[in-house]
């Protein structure tokens, strides 16, 4: 006999368990299925939270080598890959544990295995022990993204690590050429060069960061080469192969080929939207590309069945993630009851990035070429870092901070750092945005001095 709910939620990560926790409690009946070897999702088992683990380890040897600026003694003798990766598991097991206790809670039913669509209302569940069917009035797949096959050519014969064997490696090579230029592969030279390793970056596009404006990746690409990162962008991958002096990429910049070799190679081209096995023509769920299509209210081209996270994009971020679940569930709960209520949609004004790399990124809101595409007058204006006192003191002369805002209403649009705890920095400006506050709003807002916020008033004053 097949199972009725209001509402199955296929996989168990930030944005489907934000949008199943949201449905149960407004009474509906719920069912999440989770096919991973382990719950917890994306970001708690092989992103956000191991990434920055490891990074923490990476920022505390870098301190220690350039501790003799600040006057302190002291001496690098290494990093122990095993009591690093010993530290990250049972943070990682405690984040895990704890969503799978969210999971199994009994507020709605829990069931492991694949999740198959049969037709626009039924799935087929299989595990090891079989299968079974479960029917449903309303869909949301937030079964986020896997590890796109690596495009160039000889690297699987070569070996290589994926961002998810990165993670786990208890081995700390000694030079590491990194493949890719966006947030992956930006902290992952972070971390090797924090270690202490020979890192090499190698981008496709002529510049990392390719969606950020011109200023914001130049800045980045040039602390990466300041922290020691050999950064080369504008190539063309060749070729990968194995030689006697270690693992060898071939590449061609500028019409003329060279090859770098190093102890590894790190693959950061990108990941690809998890939608394999889904049966999605089956239920008439459309694609766009390789992700799934989805309307501003998350509906998909079946508009019962939604859609969260990075299977449709735009922005692989977890925070969106779980604000598309979130939305996709009250827009349920309104086709469910039959309310005449209008559908929520997503506003992707406040959208954010964060990069945790050395110098760090984040950015909100709209990019100066974005305002362009879009016919939206806008002016900009920027303050270093190596002018700003708090961050002189600190040793943190990198980058800058920048503002962008109308340029008739000087209402702020968007904002960036480079620099020194940029992704705790941003949040002043999301904070201003939401508000929708204009550039002199922040310049009269009180900044304890001496202090890394304090930099915002700078060009906020010169936009007021």
């Amino acid at each position: 006999m097949e199972k009725q709910y209001d509402f199955t939620v296929i996989g168990g990560g930030s944005a489907g368990y934000a949008a199943a926790s949201l449905a149960a409690g407004a009474g509906l009946r719920v069912a999440v299925v989770e096919g991973g070897r382990e719950v917890g999702g994306l970001c708690i088992l092989r992103g956000c939270m191991p990434s920055k683990t490891l990074l923490a380890t990476a920022n505390r040897a870098a301190a220690v080598r350039g501790a003799a600026e600040f006057g302190v003694k002291a001496r690098m003798d290494g990093v122990d890959g095993k009591t690093m990766q010993a530290r990250k598991r049972l943070l990682i097991g405690d984040f895990a544990g704890y969503r799978k206790g969210q999971l199994e809670s009994g507020r709605f039913t829990f069931l492991r295995g694949m999740a198959r669509f049969t037709d626009a209302h039924t799935i087929e569940i299989t595990t090891a022990e079989g299968a079974q069917t479960l029917q449903s009035k309303t869909f949301l797949i937030a079964t986020g993204s896997v590890l796109a096959p690596p495009p160039v050519p000889g690297l699987p014969a070569t070996g290589f690590l994926d961002s998810d064997a990165m993670l786990e490696s208890e081995h700390l090579p000694g030079s590491v050429i990194v493949l890719g230029g966006g947030a992956i592969a930006l902290e992952a030279a972070t971390f090797y060069a924090g270690i202490g390793s020979h890192v090499t970056l190698l981008q496709r596009s002529t510049r990392v960061l390719k969606e950020a404006d011109p200023d914001v990746s130049e800045a980045v690409a040039n602390g990466l080469r300041q922290h020691g990162v050999r950064v080369e962008t504008g190539v063309e991958l060749l070729l990968c192969k194995k030689t006697n002096h270690g693992k060898v990429v071939r590449f061609r910049k500028n019409g003329i080929e060279s090859e770098c070799a190093a102890e590894e190679i790190l693959c950061a081209l990108g990941r690809a939207p998890a939608t394999r096995g889904l049966g999605l023509e089956a239920c008439g769920v459309a694609l766009n590309g390789s992700r799934i299509a989805a309307r501003s209210t998350q509906q998909t081209s079946q508009p019962h069945i939604f859609v969260a996270g990075d299977v449709c994009g735009p922005l692989e971020v977890v925070h969106l993630a779980i604000q598309q679940g979130e939305i996709a569930a009250r827009n349920v709960i309104r086709q469910v009851s039959g309310s005449a209520e209008s559908l929520e949609e997503m506003d992707y004004r406040l959208k954010m990035l964060a990069v945790f790399s050395e110098p760090g990124v984040a950015t909100v809101g709209l990019t100066e070429a974005e305002a362009l595409a879009q016919n939206v007058p806008v002016l900009s204006a920027s303050y270093p870092f190596a002018d700003h006192g708090k961050s002189m003191v600190e040793g943190h002369l990198q980058g800058f901070v920048k503002l962008t805002v109308h340029a008739e209403s000087r209402e702020i649009l968007g904002g960036a750092v480079v620099g020194p705890h940029a992704a705790e920095l941003i949040h002043e400006v999301v904070t201003a945005m939401y508000f929708r506050a204009k550039a002199g709003d922040l310049a009269r807002v009180p900044h304890y001095h001496p202090t890394l916020s304090e930099i915002w008033t700078y060009p906020a004053e010169e936009l007021a």
